[in-house]
């Protein structure tokens, strides 16, 4: 799962990327509203991370110009903005979810689990061909046909097996 922070607080951003890629999920980082645009227009991620206050564009016309590519990916707004006029306009302009800062990062994480098992379009996480399945979010790989035939093996069997999640891009 690919996520993009659009953050423009150092601290915050280089934190919420350490704990996202020890959970596991690859992460790519906009310092600026009009940065998170491009990587927007150009990428394609399973959950955007959005704050409200970046410079060059702000957060709002970041989600007004996503929605208005028709893309379905999720976005939670994360935002020192808590007036409940600006949760009904982030929610209003297409937002799937809204946290103020200061937040608790369990409770980030939680919701980031819960936004990414839904999918971008609600769909299913779970890929699977044949008798091959890959969960999305638990990163886990599995072969069926060896859990019907009551085998359990480690790894090297091919069984089940966790992944782990890599990403080519640094938020510095």
């Amino acid at each position: 799962m690919r996520i993009l922070i659009a953050e423009d607080d150092a601290t915050i951003a280089d934190g919420l990327t350490q704990s996202l890629r020890h959970s596991g999920y690859a992460v790519d980082c906009a310092r600026t509203g009009s940065e998170a645009d491009a990587a927007l227009a150009a990428g394609q991620y399973d959950l955007v991370i959005l704050d409200l206050g970046l410079p060059k564009m702000n957060g709002f016309e970041v989600l007004k110009r996503l929605r208005g590519r028709s893309s379905k990916v999720p976005v939670l707004i994360l935002t020192a903005l808590d007036a409940v006029s600006d949760r009904v306009r982030g929610l209003d302009l297409g937002a799937d979810d809204y946290l103020a800062k200061p937040f608790a990062l369990t409770e980030l994480e939680a919701r980031v689990r819960a936004l990414t098992r839904r999918g971008p379009s609600g769909a299913s996480t779970v890929l699977q061909h044949g008798d091959l399945t890959y969960d999305q979010v638990n990163r886990v790989a599995d072969f069926a046909a060896a859990r019907r035939q009551g085998r359990q093996q480690g790894p090297a069997g091919g069984a089940h097996v966790r992944m782990g999640r890599r990403s080519q891009h640094q938020c510095h």
